[in-house]
């Protein structure tokens, strides 16, 4: 069995082991973890309980995604698990709680991401609110010329904008909106000192104000739905709703059957409660944006991502810590 990468506590047995790759990854990033650190990968169906029991007690560290993670159940049966290398910011698919617990640390790739994810939201704020996917339909179609002009959308600049989730994207967006004469307001788990922007003391306070809302807030059980269907019907027929963050954090039945039923002008939409998955009434509805989780998906953003998720492994098989922790 192969130690990897123990270049500073070489008699440090507890972190002579190996590295397990858990669920899929940038194909560079891949191919690093295999010829640089001989990494394994963890098998699906009927193989994996077969490879854990052959290799689970080898395991010191796993990098995995944060659409994947690694759960309690798996946390379980690697005994000797010292970190989970998480590559994107996102981490809410691993058990952080059960990982605390365990002594098993987190890492995710954060301020890297910052920019492109921004830059997106605002994308996404123009799209929807002034139809262009739905006009490039519209001229694909052919039904310029057969039908006419189509319907008036609205502007961006000077709209009243509400951010759920003012951390570092969320402040990226509204520093960019500030170009577009944009009120922003937001609400957080605690109002932060020093702010240029308008608190809300609820989601639904800040959905009743403004016209665009904004979801830059992190995933997991303590966000989950927290864009319910009283938030949605506060921000009303004449409010867009905008997803960069995670689907969970939002009632999906119930923005559904108000964006179908008039009760929402529109959304736009980069994450999903069930990904891949998106509900066919959605594809079906012309006011919606939908973007296959792309926030992200730059080769400058993606290049960098791999550079600090290998920081991170390289830290922690160097002495145990990580260059940037998360904490639950």
């Amino acid at each position: 069995m192969v130690a990897v990468k123990t270049a500073v506590h070489q008699s440090d047995s507890s972190r002579s082991g190996r590295v397990l790759r858990v669920g899929p990854l940038k194909p560079s990033l891949m191919d690093t973890l295999v010829s640089e650190y001989d990494a394994l990968e963890l098998p699906e169906g009927d193989e994996r309980d077969q490879f854990l029991d052959a290799h689970g007690e080898s395991i010191i560290a796993v990098v995995t995604s944060g659409r994947t993670g690694v759960d309690a159940a798996l946390m379980e049966r690697l005994p000797r698990l010292g970190a989970v290398v998480n590559f994107g910011v996102g981490y809410d698919a691993t058990d952080v709680d059960s990982a605390a617990e365990r002594g098993i640390g987190v890492s995710n790739t954060p301020d890297v991401l910052t920019d492109c994810v921004a830059d997106l939201a605002v994308g996404l704020v123009i799209d929807t609110v002034r139809g262009v996917s739905s006009a490039e339909r519209f001229v694909r179609a052919g039904r310029w010329a057969a039908e006419g002009n189509p319907p008036l959308t609205r502007q961006v600049t000077g709209k009243r904008v509400g951010i759920i989730g003012m951390g570092r994207i969320g402040s990226a967006i509204a520093h960019r909106l500030g170009g577009f004469r944009c009120t922003v307001s937001y609400h957080n788990r605690h109002e932060i000192d020093g702010s240029p922007y308008a608190y809300a003391a609820g989601p639904t306070a800040l959905a009743e104000s403004v016209d665009v809302l904004i979801i830059a807030a992190s995933g997991g059980a303590g966000t989950a739905q927290l864009v319910d269907r009283a938030v949605l019907e506060a921000l009303g027929p004449q409010g867009y709703l905008i997803n960069i963050a995670r689907g969970s954090v939002v009632d999906e039945e119930a923005m559904i059957e108000l964006l179908a039923a008039g009760q929402l002008a529109g959304a736009g939409l980069d994450v999903f409660a069930h990904e891949p998955n998106v509900p066919a009434a959605l594809l079906a509805l012309d006011n919606v944006v939908l973007l296959p989780h792309v926030g992200s998906a730059t080769v400058e953003t993606r290049a960098a991502m791999e550079a600090l998720t290998l920081e991170n492994l390289d830290r922690f098989l160097a002495d145990g810590t990580l260059v940037t922790p998360v904490t639950p």
